[in-house]
């Protein structure tokens, strides 16, 4: 066969699927058949190869080969993969724009803007870590979008955050509407004030950044931990060193959402973490943005990275000063490193059985791009020494168990929710395949055709 006709054979099928997968409100039947998939489920088992998936309305009717095509519209796929919606438990939300992060920036349409681009990139489910403000909650937005009555990723919220007064998070970066208790006494009224939001978390920072900052008072976050566990609330710490989770795993966090990167993870804390059922969030993409630019990554001309970027940014990264900036500063070989003992401390964790969720710091400053980052973070869990299979788990079906909705979503299995993306090519044979998406369905409709169409 001839390149020219191969070509056009390609091109012909493609233009089918596309038709046949479009306007899904103007079909009519029992429900959908998606025919001849591969399907990686989320629960970590051998993909199904050549077999069935029927949607009706928005639920998984049914799994299995040679389903009965009976009044149904019939997509044949061709053995391409389905996959289940990734769940990003680490993200941030409405204050980026552009280059700046202002709370200028935290608007009901910009809010909007970044779910249908986390959409667009396959992501169903987000949760915005404590840099959220008054208008999420008092307009509905945040309650209409986890039921799904709003268009992109569903959002989740741990409302206000925790922090150091004149300390961390920095103010510059949007954080004027974070707590900063300084009694124990303040820090349980706050809870008490957040908790009639019901906030899916409680976000607390306790690092220093670097040095930069007072690290929070051991006994503010622990009364913020025991005042939160007293209205049935989880809390998340933002870590850095070992010291501090091993007093935060003492102390009862629910969830580390940062890979600890100045040491390798001892095994009494691992011993600790797994019987207190703590929740690791690597963020592993937050840790290589921090120097990868210095270098140009491979992917940095890729149009599914630069799509994904605020305007003014490509253009700020790729240049001379910004990089050699970079490779100057005096943090640049501290955050080498920090990135290398995250791959291990992931690996370890991972291994031991803790528990291991999504996560990428997304939309907290323009270099942590929405939509590409939680792509990047599944390569960089197989680079850390994961396989393709377990790095797709912790991204759909742990996400779903860590925010107790597992029993709709996370999974593609009878009776489930229909979220889910069409991927040209087998990401088991390659991560990166999760960037080749061809579709994007939500609650049983197609909602996208990813990024790049």
């Amino acid at each position: 066969m001839s390149n020219k006709f191969t070509a056009l054979f390609t091109l012909g099928i493609t233009v089918l699927f596309f038709a046949s997968c479009g306007n899904q409100a103007g079909m009519t039947g029992k429900g959908i058949l998606f025919k001849d998939v591969t399907l990686i489920d989320g629960n970590s088992g051998t993909p199904l190869e050549h077999t069935d998936l029927l949607i009706q309305a928005d639920t998984i009717a049914s799994t299995g080969k040679n389903l009965d095509t009976t009044g149904l519209t019939v997509i044949n796929l061709s053995g391409r993969t389905i996959m289940p919606a990734l769940i990003s438990t680490h993200v941030h939300v409405g204050t980026l724009k552009g280059t700046t992060t202002i709370p200028a920036n935290y608007t009901r349409e910009n809010i909007l803007r970044q779910l249908k681009q986390y959409q667009n990139y396959g992501v169903g489910t987000v949760v915005a870590m404590g840099t959220d403000r008054p208008i999420l909650f008092s307009s509905g937005l945040r309650d209409s979008s986890m039921k799904g009555l709003l268009p992109g990723a569903r959002l989740y919220s741990a409302g206000y955050g925790f922090g150091v007064p004149q300390g961390a998070p920095p103010l510059p970066m949007a954080m004027d509407n974070v707590y900063r208790p300084t009694t124990t006494a303040q820090a349980k009224a706050q809870i008490d004030s957040l908790a009639l939001l019901k906030p899916t978390f409680v976000k607390m920072w306790v690092d220093d950044f670097g040095g930069k900052f007072k690290k929070m008072d051991p006994a503010i976050y622990k009364s913020i931990i025991t005042a939160a566990h007293q209205h049935d609330l989880r809390v998340v710490a933002h870590a850095y060193y070992l010291s501090d989770a091993r007093r935060l795993v003492a102390d009862g966090v629910d969830v580390i959402g940062h890979s600890i990167r100045d040491s390798v993870i001892d095994d009494q804390l691992i011993v600790q973490m797994k019987a207190k059922k703590v929740t690791y969030i690597p963020t592993l993409s937050l840790d290589e943005f921090a120097y990868i630019y210095a270098r140009k990554p491979e992917w940095m001309d890729d149009d599914f990275f630069k799509k994904s970027l605020e305007p003014g940014v490509y253009e700020m990264i790729s240049s001379a000063k910004y990089q050699n900036e970079l490779k100057n500063s005096p943090a640049y070989a501290k955050n080498v490193a920090a990135f290398q003992t995250a791959l291990k401390n992931l690996k370890k964790l991972y291994d031991a059985g803790v528990f291991v969720s999504m996560g990428t710091d997304s939309g907290a400053m323009p270099l942590r791009a929405q939509g590409f980052s939680e792509h990047l973070e599944m390569e960089l869990m197989v680079q850390a020494g994961l396989t393709p299979l377990q790095a797709i788990g912790i991204a759909t079906k742990n996400g779903a168990q860590l925010l107790k909705t597992d029993q709709k979503y996370g999974t593609l299995e009878k009776g489930k929710i229909a979220d889910f993306i069409i991927l040209s090519d087998n990401p088991l044979n390659d991560i990166r395949n999760t960037r080749k998406i061809q579709a994007v369905y939500k609650a049983g409709k197609e909602v996208s055709k990813g990024p790049l169409h």
